[in-house]
Parts: structure tokens; sequence; C-alpha cells
């Protein structure tokens, strides 16, 4: 069939429009700030094709009804004595979403609702706890399946510093380097899961979501199938046809079947499978060619249908480089340079008044006074005198110091230059120089790293690109969380062991405590606290720029920059980050 994406190419998009659930981020795919998307769902087709199914005779002890609806519950409400429910954010007739609060463990969380009684309860749960186990950080993670009395709840992480890929596109198609990412990352992923015995079958643009560290993790393996009852006969086909696409979306920024979707609009149904660098200039055409190899069954321009999650991530990767868009130069903001002399220096102290060669010195100032000569007349004059001493020795100290700076000495008169001689104080040690950092690792001894791609942007030069942690929602210590008890940072490496006499650090934010910390002389890729021994400056409250100037240098080869709390961005929640480090030895 040649126009697979328009009609037989993603058979349970068909069944979502049926259901007409698919906007409501079905099963908690929906992350703050899309919660405006969730709309009321009806029964999914499974339950319409059979509504008078009956429980088989041998089950009659527990029979229930099995088609029970959506549990009701209402903001505040509390499950288990643990969760308190704050935002419903899907409803369909079966099961709800809900943001809410583990009170025990003080973070937020997602978490399903499902009657107990109902015929799809069972395969949740198992669902739930299969993906549980895959212990990928590139899902997002099941937390808890539980049946309590009449009602099933899964919960799972919440992720309150990621964006889905729809609210993505809502501000324009994506740059190739982006797409390629996304798709590479995703692909990746689902290749994992298969692996492992696990699918997703609802994978859409709500159900990736990118974090502030630019990481992709998928929301709903196994679990959002089971809630709308998806059998998994072609998982591996539908998989593949769903990543594609995602591709196509993110390139075209068209949805590549009839209806319109996602705030995305819909390809005519007449245009059968169009590669989306004919829908808009500008992309890719590797990337287009593999959108389209994924979607269709026959692929135009003859080229080969990519039918399995494997054999797409084996297409990425025969891709070439796929090159990351060079950041638009930032114009150098830098103080005014202090005017280098061209002449004699000169005394911040006004010159005397100019004296003829030859005409008669003129009357001294005290002339006044020695008309009555005495006592007072010539104390008078002494202290002119000490007055006009103590004036030349200081304006010789600060001709001195300026001629040293600008070191143009030649510019000074002989006479000069044996006056500053007498009066030179001890000259200063060199000034501490900047060492070089030959790499950066985040600092996250018991957790994944957050932002472990954006570490670069802390040494790079630039003081407007930075290291961000995520948004940590309630406590400004990392949320409170055991496995964030020793907060985060940057550990910079100077390639070999090195003196080192200061440490300057522009911060993300000011507000953040922040600790100053060297590796021991002999450490070897230093991973916890216990690694950086020497405390150089701790726990200050720093502002946007925090320096470390130390009396005497300290031998080693890494330092860590230690953020153990955060300022925050919003009431509630917290984030910081590291602007720019600079080593000085």
């Amino acid at each position: 069939m040649e126009d697979v994406p328009l009609e037989d190419a993603q058979d349970d998009d068909a069944k979502d429009d049926n259901a007409k659930d698919d906007d409501a981020q079905d099963a908690g795919e929906t992350t703050p700030g899309s919660d405006q998307e969730a709309a009321s769902a009806t029964e999914a087709p499974a339950e319409k094709a059979n509504p008078e199914k009956t429980v088989p005779e041998k089950a009659a002890v527990d029979a229930v009804p099995t088609l029970r609806p959506a549990p009701v519950r209402h903001s505040g409400d509390k499950v288990a004595d643990r969760y308190r429910l704050e935002e419903c954010i899907s409803q369909a007739g079966v099961f709800t979403s809900w943001r809410a609060v583990d009170e025990t463990l003080r973070r937020a969380v997602g978490i399903h609702l499902l009657a107990s009684g109902h015929e799809r309860s069972r395969a949740v749960l198992a669902a739930a706890r299969s993906a549980a186990l895959l212990g990928d950080p590139r899902f997002v993670q099941v937390l808890d399946a539980v049946t309590d009395g009449d009602l099933v709840y899964i919960v799972r992480e919440w992720l309150p510093d990621a964006t889905d890929l729809a609210s993505l596109l809502a501000a324009g198609p994506m740059e190739p380097y982006d797409a390629y990412q996304m798709v590479r990352q995703v692909t990746d992923a689902i290749v994992l899961a298969h692996r492992r015995g696990q699918s997703h079958l609802r994978l859409t643009p709500k159900s990736v979501l990118r974090t502030d560290g630019g990481q992709y993790r998928i929301n709903g393996i196994a679990v959002d199938a089971a809630l709308h009852g998806l059998s998994d006969d072609e998982a591996e086909r539908d998989d593949t046809r769903a990543i594609a696409a995602l591709l196509y979306a993110a390139l075209a920024h068209r949805w590549p079947y009839p209806e319109d979707k996602y705030d995305l609009q819909g390809m005519p149904r007449q245009l059968g499978c169009v590669p989306p660098d004919q829908v808009r200039a500008g992309v890719h055409r590797g990337l287009s060619e593999i959108a389209v190899r994924a979607l269709c069954d026959e692929p135009p321009r003859h080229l080969e249908a990519i039918t399995t999650p494997e054999e797409l991530a084996k297409a990425i990767a025969l891709l070439p480089k796929v090159r990351q868009p060079e950041p638009e130069p930032v114009a150098a903001v830098y103080p005014p340079a202090y005017p280098k002399a061209t002449g004699p220096a000169r005394s911040p102290f006004p010159p005397p008044a100019a004296v003829p060669p030859h005409a008669p010195a003129p009357a001294p100032a005290v002339s006044r006074p020695q008309a009555r000569p005495g006592r007072g007349a010539r104390a008078a004059k002494w202290g002119a005198s000490v007055v006009l001493l103590a004036a030349l020795g200081v304006g010789s100290w600060v001709l001195a110091s300026n001629l040293r700076s600008q070191g143009d000495n030649g510019s000074t008169t002989q006479g000069q230059s044996a006056g500053v001689d007498d009066d030179k104080p001890t000259p200063s040690k060199a000034p501490a120089k900047p060492l070089t950092i030959v790499g950066a690792a985040e600092f996250s001894p018991h957790a994944d790293p957050m932002s472990g791609d954006k570490v670069q942007y802390s040494y790079d030069g630039d003081p407007n690109t930075a290291w961000i942690t995520k948004q940590f929602h309630g406590f400004p210590n990392f949320g409170n969380l055991d496995y964030r008890a020793d907060g985060a940072g940057i550990v910079v490496d100077l390639g070999s062991v090195k003196s080192v006499s200061a440490v300057k650090t522009t911060l993300y934010v000011a507000g953040q405590q922040v600790d100053v910390r060297a590796a021991a002389e002999n450490a070897a890729s230093p991973r916890t606290l216990a690694d950086f021994p020497r405390t150089l400056q701790g726990g200050t409250n720093a502002g946007k720029q925090l320096d470390v100037d130390l009396s005497a240098p300290v031998r080693t080869r890494y330092v860590l920059i230690h953020i153990t709390s955060l300022p925050p961005e919003s009431p509630g929640l917290y984030r910081g980050g590291i602007s720019e480090i600079q080593v000085l030895g």
C-alpha cells in the first residue's frame, strides 16, 4: 500500500481517534505546563466492542463488574495515607492521572488511578512492575504499583524540569542537530526496551520529554499500552513507525497523518508518503529519508523500508555526522583600558606655578607673617616645608607605581628615577596566572548527572553559558532527596598537579551555598566528598561572583566547586548552576 502513513501506518492512531483520549496525556504523559491540554475521553475501542462481557463461571467467587469507571478522587485526597493528590492532569473513562506529593519522601510524583475490579487492572499492574525493572534513566521510572482495596495505583517519577516534545514543537520545527539528538536517544532507548521484552505502543509527542540538560526521557513504557488495552502483535513495527512520526514532525513541523494532532497540521491524504524535505525547505536530507523509510511500507525514491527499532538505530548510526550549529558570537565587553603614557609620567598632584628662567623668586606665601618675626613665623616655614616634602614623597611613590604598571620607565628623567629607587617599596610577588583546565565532570556522587552534557559550559570562557541544575521541589537542599544529600557541582581537572593560589567562579544565579574544595595531591579520579579533604572556602552564601584567594598555594590536580543549597527560582522551586570557573596559580 503506497500511502501507508496516511491510511494504515499506525493502527493505534486510528484507535486513539475513536477513543478520543490521545490528547489527554494518557496515563500522565502531560508534564507541568501542559495540564490545560488534558481532555476527557471515552472508553477505548476494545471495551465498546464487547460491553456485555461476563466473568467466566470459574471466577464467580470474586465476580465483579469488569468495566468499572475510573475512581472518583479530588484534590487534597490521599492515596494509601501517603500520596496527596494535587492536580488532575488527565481523565479517561478507565483511569485518571494526577500530579501528587509523596508526603513520606517529600517529593512530587505522578500517579495513575484505576478501579481494581476493571478487567485491565491485572495487566496494568504487571506492565508497571515489569517497567520498573528496566532501571534505565532514559525512561521515566515507575516507583510503585499497588492494589489497595478497590483501587489500583501506579506511582511514577515526576520531572518538573522536563518539557514534552509537543510543547517544544509548538515553537516551530527543530534544527537538524536537535532532531538528530532526539531520534537517536529515543531509538536507542526503545531498542533496549525491546531487547528486554518491553514495548511502548503509544509513543507520541506527549510521551517524549526533554530535560533542561538536553536528555530525552520516555514516559509510559508498557504502562500506557496496558491502560488502553493495546496488544503487542506488531510491537516492533508500531514503535518504529511511532519514532518515525516523531522525527517527521520535528523536521517538517507537520503531523504525517491526515488528522491534525498535537497542535500540528496533518498531511493531506492524497499526497501519500511525502518526505519532510519536500514539505519544508532546509530539512536535513539524510534525516528526511530515514523518517520516510521507517514510516512508509513503500518509501519514495526507491528507498529500503525500516521495520524494527534495531534497523532504525543502525540507519541513524550510518548517517554522516550532524554537526551542532555554531553559537552566535557574543561581543566581549572589556573594562576601559588605562591610558598609556606618551610622555613623562605625571604626579596626581597639581604642579607648582611656572617660574621664568631669570625672574626674581616669587614672594613667599608667608610674606605677611614676616612683618612680625618670631617663633610663629619660623614654625609656619617649617610646617610648609614638611607638607611640601610629604607631598613630594607621596607623588614620587605614586609615580613609581604608575611607571611599574605601565612598563614605561624610559620616559622618566634621571633625577626622577633616582628618587624612585631611593623610596621604592619592597616588590610584591608575581601575579597569579590562569591555569589550563583540561576537562571537567559533574559532581553527582549518588545519582545520575543532571546536566552532564553541559559541563563544558562551566569553563568555556563565556559567562553567558552555564551548567545548570535541575529544578527541585519544596526544599533548597536539592529537594531533600537522599541521593542528593551531598549536593552537586563541578570538578575541574588541571591535567597534572599544579600549585593553585586562587579560584574565581561566576555563578549562574546569586544566593547559592557554595564550598570550594581541593583533592589530595595524589588523588586519582576523585568522586566523593571524602576525595576532597581540603576546603579552600567553606559554606559561603555566594553572590554572582565567588573569588577565593589563598594565603599559600595548594598543590592539587582537581578542584571542586560544590553547591550545597539552591536559591528559589519561583515559590517552592529551587535551581542553581555555574557559569564560569577559573583556576589560577
